[in-house]
């Protein structure tokens, strides 16, 4: 490979790593989950593929805006301080015109060839992830996660509304469980990294209120979830496979929270937050599979 070759890939793996595509990726999941749940067959292939495509624009531009917001503090932390806007490899106005860019991409596809509401309420997720959680919440209170989690648990509610065309009860309710999800989920690996949010000025809970506190918290949060997660059976959104899968999922998940509020394993509040991913992603595995297997679609 020639250095220009070589300088080319870096620059354009850079400006994916903007986008956070791991993320992106849960989100689409999350998405497209809202969009086999809200039809009784298959997906129409125009919302399935240029609905995500939409949202998955639109998220990426939310996390290029979110690089740019928080260089100073990801050049401090060790999680961070290797992303391409912290190190320099990208500037703020080229990350800025990326974020742009998806944006405008993003929203045009919506309109014009998913529907008008699904691409409000995708801007609507924007502006509150990229601008008022970002800019205000992250560096106001220590509620920044419960309040600012909405914006990141609209996937669902986005992909249900790309297929029909409206806001339903069981697509809020999905919204609902990723929002009880988020707090335990964020503050497990906010405990990991108390001292380094501590260094950067940034009120997050551990810092805040304390280790033990947290970790209560995440227990209250974490029982709170578990029993949000049963009522997609209880309203008939889902059957009993998926009835099954919520309460093994989530009786692994009570456990791991029991664990850090135990305080008897230094290693809890990550393990914690690496279940939470796996979690999250068999959860809406198992409503699909239960739909799809078990609802006679296939």
């Amino acid at each position: 490979m020639t250095p220009l070759s070589a300088s080319a890939t870096a620059r354009w793996n850079d400006y994916l790593e903007l986008t956070k595509p791991r993320v992106v990726a849960l989100m689409i999941l999350t998405a497209l989950i809202g969009m086999c749940m809200a039809v009784p067959g298959f997906v129409p292939w125009q919302p399935l593929v240029l609905g995500n495509l939409g949202i998955a624009l639109c998220a990426g531009a939310a996390a290029a805006i979110n690089h740019i917001v928080d260089e100073r503090i990801d050049q401090q932390m060790a999680r961070t301080k290797g992303r391409p806007v912290a190190t320099g490899r990208l500037s703020q106005g080229q990350a800025a015109g990326f974020a742009l860019l998806l944006s405008v991409l993003g929203v045009i596809t919506l309109v014009l060839w998913v529907n008008t509401l699904t691409a409000v309420l995708t801007v609507a997720s924007l502006i509150g992830y990229a601008f008022i959680y970002t800019m205000f919440l992250k560096r106001a209170t220590p509620q920044n996660i419960v309040i600012g989690g909405l914006a990141g648990a609209a996937p669902p509610l986005l992909g249900w509304t790309a297929v029909t065309g409206e806001v339903h009860g069981h697509a809020l309710l999905l919204v609902l469980i990723i929002f009880a999800w988020t707090p335990p989920h964020f503050w497990a690996l906010a405990i990991h990294r108390k001292e380094e949010y501590a260094a950067v000025g940034v009120p997050m809970l551990p810092v805040t209120h304390g280790v033990k506190f947290t970790a209560l918290h995440i227990l209250l949060y974490t029982i709170i979830m578990v029993l949000i997660t049963l009522l997609p059976f209880a309203t008939g959104l889902s059957g009993w496979f998926y009835l099954a899968a919520a309460l093994v999922l989530g009786a692994v998940f009570l456990y791991w929270s029991i664990e850090i509020l135990r305080g008897r394993n230094a290693k809890a509040p990550m393990e914690t937050f690496k279940y939470s991913i796996t979690y999250l992603l068999l959860l809406f595995i198992a409503m699909l599979v239960d739909h799809w297997f078990f609802g006679g679609i296939l």
